[in-house]
C-alpha cells in the first residue's frame, strides 16, 4: 500500500522528536549525580597569602567546587560576597556550601529568635548560591548535659527553617568528641541525629575526625541510610606529629591510610543519601597542601569522580 507524501512527513516528523526525546532522557541520566569540591580549609595557608592565586590554582587542577572555611565579619576570605561571588564565577567555580559556626550567642532565647549576624550568615550564603549552611563545631557547654544537648538541637531545627526561607539546609559537620563524649548513655552523635528533623538539618559525615574516636564510618552510614546529604572525604594515618590532633592520628593524602575510602564512598552513594563528597586533608606529610590537593583529586577522579 502506497503512504502519501504527507503522511510519510508526519510520521518522519513524530519519529525524529521520539528519538530526539529518548535522547535527551539518555543525556539527563547520564548527568552526575554527584558534587565533587575541596574545602579550602584544605589550603587554608595559602588562602591566607593569596586567595585569588590559590583559588586559580584550584580551579586549573580541575576542581568545579569549593567550600569555604572563612566567613569573618560578612566577608569571604576578605572579600565581601559580590567581590567572592565574582571571583568564583570569572574561575568557573561553585561553592554549594560553607562552614561557618553557629554560636550560642546567635540565638536570642528570650525573643525565641535569631539575632541579626546570624541572620545575614544566612542571606550572604544564599547570595553565594549555596545549598548548605553547616556548622562545623558544638559549644563545649552543651556536650555537658544530656536536656542542654537536646534542647540545642530545637535551635538546629530553627536554622533550618530559617534556611529553608532562602533555599537552603542548614547541616552540621562532626569532629571526635560526638563520639567520645556520652550523655545518658548515648554518644553525642547519636543524641543529635536523632534529635534533629531531616527535612531541616543535613548531616555532613567527616570519615577522618571520628576514626580515633571509635566512629568508624562505614557502620555509621549503615545505622543511619540517608542521612548523610554530604561528606568530608578524608584518609588518617597514625599522628607523626606532637599534639594530639585526631586522637592520635593525622589526615593524610586519600589512599594512604587506614579509612578505606572506597567502600566508604561507595556505600554512601548507594544507601547514604550522599550527593556532595568534600575532599579535606589538613596535615601534609611535608608536601605541599597544593599538591596533596591535586593527588587527591586524581584518586578521587580514579575512583570514579
Amino acid at each position: 500500500m502506497q503512504v502519501s507524501r504527507r503522511n510519510f512527513l508526519v510520521k518522519t516528523s513524530l519519529a525524529l522528536v521520539s528519538a530526539s526525546f529518548y535522547t535527551n532522557q539518555l543525556l539527563a541520566a547520564a548527568k552526575p549525580t554527584t558534587v565533587l569540591g575541596i574545602q579550602l580549609y584544605s589550603v587554608r595557608d595559602d588562602m591566607r597569602k593569596d586567595p585569588l592565586g590559590t583559588l586559580q590554582q584550584l580551579a586549573l587542577m580541575g576542581y568545579k567546587n569549593v567550600e569555604h572555611a572563612n566567613y569573618i565579619n560578612r566577608k569571604f576570605y576578605g572579600y565581601s560576597a559580590a567581590e567572592f561571588k565574582k571571583i568564583l564565577d570569572g574561575l568557573g567555580l561553585k561553592m554549594l556550601s560553607g562552614h561557618t559556626v553557629m554560636e550560642r550567642k546567635h540565638w536570642d532565647a528570650t525573643k525565641k529568635d535569631f539575632t541579626d549576624e546570624w541572620k545575614l550568615t544566612i542571606e550572604d550564603a544564599a547570595f553565594m548560591g549555596q545549598q548548605y549552611v553547616i556548622s562545623p563545631w558544638l559549644d563545649d557547654s552543651l556536650r555537658k548535659k544530656y536536656d542542654d544537648l537536646v534542647a540545642y538541637m530545637e535551635v538546629f531545627n530553627k536554622s533550618g527553617e530559617l534556611c529553608k526561607k532562602s533555599g537552603m539546609k542548614f547541616g552540621y559537620h562532626n569532629h571526635n568528641f560526638e563520639f567520645s563524649t556520652q550523655l545518658n548513655n548515648q554518644k553525642v552523635f547519636d543524641i543529635m541525629i536523632n534529635h534533629t528533623d531531616p527535612l531541616l538539618v543535613a548531616q555532613q559525615l567527616d570519615i577522618g575526625n571520628m576514626y580515633g574516636a571509635g566512629g568508624r564510618a562505614l557502620e555509621i552510614l549503615k545505622t543511619y541510610p540517608g542521612r548523610f546529604e554530604l561528606m568530608h572525604v578524608k584518609d588518617e594515618i597514625k599522628s607523626l606529629q606532637a599534639g594530639d590532633l585526631h586522637d592520635g592520628y593525622e589526615s593524610a593524602k586519600l589512599g594512604k591510610g587506614i579509612i578505606g575510602i572506597k567502600e566508604i564512598i561507595d556505600e554512601a552513594k548507594k544507601n547514604g543519601g550522599t550527593k556532595h563528597f568534600i575532599i579535606e586533608q589538613e596535615s601534609y606529610q611535608n608536601d605541599t597542601p597544593l599538591n596533596c590537593a591535586k593527588v587527591n583529586l586524581k584518586a578521587m577522579h580514579h575512583w570514579g569522580f
